[in-house]
């Protein structure tokens, strides 16, 4: 592929694709905005928590901190472009919005309190004299994840993932969703082998359609323990420009999942 047209996919992808894959060229980090594009979680997150659900202030403690990882950089306020609302999420088959909720780090359902953070790999360095277009790609070769907690009354964590899991059998063979106005084509849905570490996990990948017949990953992981779900939404933006597989960090997952305790 031409650098130029490395570059063209890449930003067609990010334009086109929903949610990470909208927001993926995009910087997050503690010194963003806020204050902006708040939504249901973040509402959810001031509420007083229901009887046997973790609260905000729990919560908080029990998210990603910049401590708990090795590498890369973790966001505790997000900029508004990753800071997704709830009513900014619709698809066009109801049985799908689960997983465009999952992919834009939406809490599933109504969390009695819910905290997001935002996770961002670290780029490796091409050695001088690297052709171009492979630098240009190691550039892209980037690691991005939305991370949200959320805690639920009673068995809703447990109804949440098993509406995850209809919706991941159900829209198997894709749906279109539409995020802050952007929409995208999700053209398959595969449910592939979860992490260990809860009650119960969840493991998905939604292949986007993207420009220059590129069709780029995007990976969903839900874990449950208790009455807690923690999501991770995560892509790679070389992926988004090629199409090529790629790994979850699961260093980051199992830092989260261990710090939840």
């Amino acid at each position: 592929m031409r650098t130029s047209a490395v570059r063209r996919t890449a930003l067609a992808a990010s334009a086109a694709a929903f949610a990470l894959l909208v927001t993926a060229c995009g910087g997050s980090g503690d010194e963003d905005k806020a204050g902006e594009g708040k939504g249901r979680a973040d509402s959810a997150a001031s509420a007083a928590p229901a009887a046997g659900a973790l609260g905000a202030a729990e919560l908080e403690k029990a998210a990603l901190a910049q401590a708990d990882v090795k590498s890369g950089k973790v966001a505790t306020k997000l900029a508004a472009t990753d800071d997704i609302a709830e009513d900014q999420v619709t698809t066009d088959d109801a049985a799908c919005l689960p997983l465009a909720h999952a992919q834009a780090g939406v809490a599933q359902a109504e969390p009695a309190a819910a905290v997001k953070r935002s996770w961002t790999g670290e780029p490796v360095k091409p050695s001088e004299g690297t052709d171009p277009e492979d630098a240009l790609m190691a550039s892209l070769d980037v690691d991005k994840m939305l991370i949200n907690l959320a805690s639920y009354e009673g068995e809703g964590a447990e109804q949440a993932m098993k509406g995850l899991t209809a919706a991941a059998e159900k829209c198997a063979g894709g749906f279109t969703a539409t995020v802050s106005g952007e929409k995208a084509e999700v053209v398959e849905v595969a449910t592939t082998t979860a992490p260990e570490g809860g009650d119960e996990a969840s493991a998905v990948t939604l292949t986007v359609a993207a420009d220059e017949n590129v069709k780029a990953p995007s990976k969903i992981i839900v874990v449950r323990k208790g009455a807690t779900l923690v999501s991770f939404s995560a892509v790679n933006l070389a992926a988004v420009a090629t199409g090529e597989d790629f790994e979850v960090p699961a260093d980051v997952v199992d830092a989260q999942l261990a710090k939840l305790g």
